[in-house]
């Protein structure tokens, strides 16, 4: 049981982090190369930008349920990577199925990782509403300065 929470734990751990580094990339770009969207002019640049957040979220996503995959495999829960990630993407959907089942010994990390998927969309999606508020702002204020401009 030690080991099932000390893995639980470093998964948890590097999903985090990963998602946390994800979110922070994420930002960098639009940031960075933002003004190529053009969110504050145009419904299209908007639109561009929101699926270019969510495109990141989902490969975010992958990798942590990837990740999760990989540790099943590793300490032979499960037999092959195909088996795993079907388990995984249902844990951490918080699907779970119940068709492919860890063994005893293993499936507390199975229900973590259902924890910690939800968390983590949780995130994910407080994270793309905070995007699309704040472009939704950007967009107020260019429609001020232009007014102002014209008067």
């Amino acid at each position: 049981m030690i080991a099932n929470f000390a893995l639980a734990a470093l998964m948890v751990g590097l999903t985090v982090t990963l998602h946390f580094f994800g979110l922070l990339g994420l930002l960098w770009v639009l940031r960075s190369r933002g003004h190529r969207f053009q969110a504050h002019v145009s419904w299209a640049g908007q639109g561009a930008a929101i699926l270019f957040v969510v495109l990141g979220l989902v490969a975010v996503i992958t990798a942590e349920i990837w990740l999760y995959a990989v540790a099943y495999l590793a300490v032979g829960t499960l037999d092959d990577f195909e088996a795993a990630l079907y388990f995984s993407t249902t844990s951490f959907t918080t699907l779970g199925y119940g068709d492919v089942v860890l063994d005893q010994r293993w499936r507390l990390l199975g229900a973590i990782e259902g924890a910690n998927g939800l968390l983590l969309f949780g995130w994910s999606t407080a994270f793309l509403i905070s995007v699309t508020g704040r472009m939704r702002a950007l967009e107020h204020d260019w429609l001020d300065q232009q007014v102002e401009h014209r008067s």
